[in-house]
């Protein structure tokens, strides 16, 4: 563990993709390069407020060794220590199905790729550190309610077991940023602040796409090449081949990630192809959140309230369209579809055994041949026909006796809380009917109550980063007060433990919450 200024710099990245000979931060197509250097806008007074120790640990940095104020400035973007070679990448996308051209990080800029202790390399990358060439008409900041929710999410993320890109810190600013929330014409300035993502690279699916879009196929090969070499380097042989072993791999990487986000009740809410992690890793947290009501057609993007393309259900398939874009990006390389249509397979065969064993677990069954289609399908059209809450439902599921004589009131009551409104007479009815079959279900595998009960908790979180949650932090720390976010990530690293006087953590939205800005839609504005 080394102090911030002694940790050891070794930026690849820069070393292996070409970069944009144009030294000047201005907005503009980057063609022919992979990234442009440019430095972060100093912010007037950077104060920290959150802190994650265990990415510092990941890293080797110790806080304590570090100077506080220079600590907060670096991770702010006012100063640099050795090694760091500040840079912004460049990447297109598909944008809720069309193609939007050249993205890039309009308000990330990278500081470096630190080798942690265990030889390991994690990219730094400040979000909201001011305007880069591909910020397009914005001013590459970021506002403190945006800042705090990637900042808690994305460990709350690594704690529920979901493959993520991590945060080390968020620093507020001391400055102003104006923002128009719901894109309604009423802008209004909210508090500054930077978030220090980490991640073992921040490689998309848009990195490829953009190159292929403008027929670079240097630059797409360049970016193979690269990507092999640092992620994936058992995977030899003739360009073709290397491509479509890659598409399988990033194909079943996304295929986890994905039955991952479901088993947890998460909505990413911007599935864009340039929010793609080429590691599979959850990346660009903005307008997300956690099924409450349990509603398939769900998603928590105001932007996306029409098309519902980006909705909870629709995330398998959408990953799967986001592969697709990837595969052709890739052909250039390939030169014939067959190879890249073979590796695409992998998903489906992935994702589906995955969901079944995901279910399972979520159920606390063993496995069987029909994977318990019928069973797990009247579930979730039980759970859609009354305001239901996902969390909850599942968690209490282990606490409902199982032997054939359990009377109708000790069946019911466990899953009491989850329901937003007391059960209609004949919904009522139908959960108890699915729950003694459920019973005979459990009773057939034999499992002994403590180990299934224990292997589902496992599974089934008591504590998600609920909107409302993070809104009751953002209001706190505008204030200056930074002890309820503090509390909130004590709470969310063991979520799947019960915690004596934290049981409000695990409560279901309350009613004024239910409409309230920020605590259940989000636009992507920040």
């Amino acid at each position: 563990m080394v102090a911030l200024d002694a940790l050891r710099f070794d930026n690849r990245f820069l070393a292996e993709l070409p970069a944009d000979p144009e030294p000047r931060n201005t907005r503009r197509q980057v063609v022919g390069a992979s990234y442009s250097r440019v430095q972060p806008t100093p912010v007037r007074q950077p104060r920290m407020l959150g802190w994650s120790p265990e990415v510092a640990a990941l890293l080797g940095l110790d806080r304590a060794a570090s100077d506080p104020t220079a600590l907060a400035e670096v991770l702010a973007g006012n100063r640099l220590v050795p090694g760091m070679d500040p840079y912004a990448t460049c990447y297109g996308g598909h944008q809720f199905g069309q193609w939007a051209g050249q993205l890039g990080d309009g308000r990330a800029i990278s500081l470096g790729e630190v080798i942690a202790p265990s030889g390991d390399r994690f990219e730094l990358q400040l979000k909201g550190a001011g305007p880069t060439p591909y910020s397009r008409g914005a001013d590459g900041r970021a506002v403190l309610r945006s800042s705090l929710r990637e900042f808690v999410c994305s460990e709350a993320m690594h704690h529920l077991g979901v493959p993520t890109t991590r945060a080390l810190s968020l620093v507020t600013t001391g400055d102003a940023v104006v923002r128009d929330m719901f894109y309604d014409g009423r802008a209004a300035p909210e508090p500054g602040a930077v978030v220090c993502r980490v991640a073992p690279s921040f490689l998309r699916f848009g990195h490829f796409e953009i190159a292929a879009a403008r027929r670079d196929t240097a630059l797409l090969d360049r970016l193979v090449t690269h990507t092999l070499a640092a992620w994936f380097p058992d995977i030899q042989g003739p360009r073709p081949e290397a491509c479509a072993a890659l598409l399988e791999r990033v194909a079943v990487r996304t295929a986890q990630m994905v039955v991952h986000w479901m088993r947890v009740g998460f909505v990413h809410g911007v599935m864009n192809t340039d929010n793609m992690s080429v590691l599979g890793l959850t990346i660009d947290y903005g307008p997300y959140g956690w099924l409450e009501g349990f509603d398939p057609g769900w998603t928590p993007n105001t932007t996306d309230a029409g098309q519902r393309r980006y909705a909870y259900g629709q995330q398998p398939r959408v990953a799967f369209w986001n592969l697709a874009r990837f595969a052709e990006a890739l052909l250039p390389l390939v030169g014939a579809t067959a190879p890249l249509e073979a590796a695409l397979e992998a998903y489906a065969t992935t994702l589906d055994a995955g969901q079944r064993g995901m279910m399972a677990a979520k159920l606390g069954l063993g496995a069987r041949p029909d994977g318990d289609e019928a069973l797990m399908g009247d579930l979730f059209e039980l759970l859609g026909a009354t305001e239901t809450d996902m969390t909850l439902y599942f968690r209490g599921l282990a606490a409902v006796p199982t032997a054939a004589d359990a009377p109708d009131e000790a069946l019911l009551a466990p899953l009491a809380e989850a329901d937003y409104a007391p059960l209609p007479a004949e919904a009522g009815r139908q959960r108890l009917a699915w729950l003694r079959r459920y019973g005979a279900r459990v009773r057939a595998d034999g499992v002994p109550d403590g180990v299934r009960v224990a292997g589902m908790n496992a599974v089934n979180p008591l504590f998600v980063f609920r909107n409302y949650l993070a809104q009751v932090a953002i209001d706190a720390a505008a204030e200056g007060d930074a002890t309820p976010l503090d509390t909130l990530l004590e709470v969310l690293r063991r979520p799947c433990t019960e915690q004596a006087g934290r049981a409000a953590y695990a409560a279901k939205r309350p009613e004024w919450a239910r409409h309230r800005a920020g605590c259940s839609m989000l636009s992507c504005s920040s």
